[in-house]
């Protein structure tokens, strides 16, 4: 984000943004298939996101991976869209497709000219029961999330500490298994499993649209009801049950060896609120002292750890994304300097959160944070394609329309007090699992006796 150049005129700009929530529309259909419509007439393009509130946290135990699995195979076909053709369609209109797994969400999209709409809704809508799969579908696509799992996680020594860590982190719940799920369940995964997994869940009563771009209102619902209104719903779908974690009693600890690591590095990871509907206060005083720890070079951490002749750090960075159906985590990472070991960063780290959990905000960083803030969610707003992912990742995790629209203010009103309060709330050891990434070399140095 270009900060320097944005926040002098954020003023100015911010009543933009409660002008655009005003061209949000929203409706739902007989069969249970909830809608939002996102003007913005500037260009004539659309883009059709279908959301289902299932993930890989919805899985059965031992079926992990079914969830991205399932959506690989969803490009497989039906009768009226051959295997294939789907991309390919989208494509032909000048367009672009794709589509994502999450925990909490499974996501299709595509983005084409504004009268090219109606095409997308009867493939989308055709394809949320019409699915054929064969054995070899089944068969190949396993193959290719095997392979897609040995590069995107196996051989990166930091991806495995970080599936690691979160499997640490969750002893109960569901978010501690990997999103593409563990390599030895993907192996077992059958078409019957596919199947079973697609029935449940992907029906209208389960699924937000999402359509922004150059659109009427009445014309997408009529649309809407047209493709997708006749499609049947999942009977007596229940609701999203989710195991809850017991009490952390004490913090848990990773030591990760791996000739592969070019540079150690060190993360902590705390349990921490999500954000709640209608009470998304804890997690706006989160996201915050997010930015204040390590949200830029003048952060927090980055001052105290990279600056100076005693630095112990050459890079920092605090996450915290509170967009989750459940409890989910406060990150901090950092990658010390070459003369530096994890021990000695770590005690410096630990000192600095100390600190500033004792001496508090200063209130000039602080009302920077907020500014950049409020200037981050005007330039968010002024992508359609930005909003509808905005709205169909929140409605999909437990949030609503009015919660979207309500966040940019939640966010202005936090004060220091509340930063702090959530401060000393999340950065308590007894719930946090920390990790150390080392060479194999370096086991002896590193590791107290």
């Amino acid at each position: 984000m270009l900060h320097k150049l944005i926040v002098p005129v954020v003023f100015g700009l911010w009543p933009y943004n409660a002008a655009f929530a005003q061209n949000v529309t929203t409706f739902t259909l007989e069969n249970g298939l909830e809608a939002v419509v996102i003007e913005d007439h500037r260009a004539p393009v659309v883009t059709h996101m279908l959301w289902y509130r299932t993930g890989s946290a919805d899985e059965p135990e031992g079926k992990s991976g079914i969830a991205h699995y399932l959506e690989h195979l969803m490009f497989k076909g039906t009768e009226a869209v051959p295997g294939g053709q789907f991309s390919a369609t989208v494509e032909e209109q000048g367009g672009a497709d794709n589509a994502f797994t999450n925990y909490d969400y499974t996501g299709y999209f595509q983005r084409v000219a504004s009268d090219r709409l109606e095409l997308m809704m009867t493939m989308e809508a055709d394809r949320m029961r019409g699915l054929i799969l064969s054995e070899d579908n089944i068969e190949t696509e396993r193959d290719v999330i095997i392979e897609e799992r040995a590069q995107r996680v196996d051989s990166l020594p930091s991806e495995l500490l970080s599936e690691q860590s979160r499997a640490a982190q969750y002893l109960n719940h569901r978010y501690g298994v990997p999103i593409i799920g563990w390599k030895h369940e993907i192996e077992t995964l059958t078409r019957d499993d596919a199947l079973e997994f697609y029935r449940t869940f992907y029906a209208p009563n389960n699924a937000v649209l999402v359509v922004a771009g150059d659109v009427d209102p009445d014309a997408v619902k009529a649309m809407a009801e047209a493709h997708y209104g006749p499609i049947a719903p999942t009977p007596d779908l229940a609701p999203r049950q989710r195991p809850s974690e017991p009490p952390q009693m004490a913090e848990r600890r990773l030591i990760m060896a791996d000739a592969r690591v070019g540079e150690p590095n060190f993360t902590r990871t705390y349990l921490a609120a999500e954000r709640n509907g209608g009470a998304q206060d804890t997690a706006a005083a989160l996201t915050i002292l997010a930015k204040i720890l390590g949200g830029s070079d003048t952060s927090v951490l980055a001052r105290a750890l990279q600056v100076g002749d005693d630095a112990k750090a050459v890079w920092t960075n605090v996450y915290y994304e509170g967009l989750a159906l459940d409890a989910t985590e406060f990150s901090i990472v950092a990658t010390p300097r070459p003369d530096v070991s994890l021990a000695e960063l770590e005690a410096a780290l630990d000192e600095v959160i100390a600190t500033f959990l004792v001496d508090g905000i200063d209130q000039n960083a602080f009302e920077r944070i907020k500014r950049q803030l409020r200037a981050d969610e005007i330039y968010a707003s002024d992508s359609a394609s930005g909003l509808a992912d905005k709205y169909g990742s929140a409605l999909t995790s437990g949030l609503t329309v009015a919660d979207v629209q309500a966040w940019p203010e939640v966010l202005q009103a936090v004060t220091p007090e509340d930063v702090l309060i959530a401060a000393r709330e999340v950065l308590d050891r007894n719930q946090a699992v920390t990790g150390w990434l080392i060479q194999d070399d370096e086991i002896e140095t590193e590791v107290s006796p």
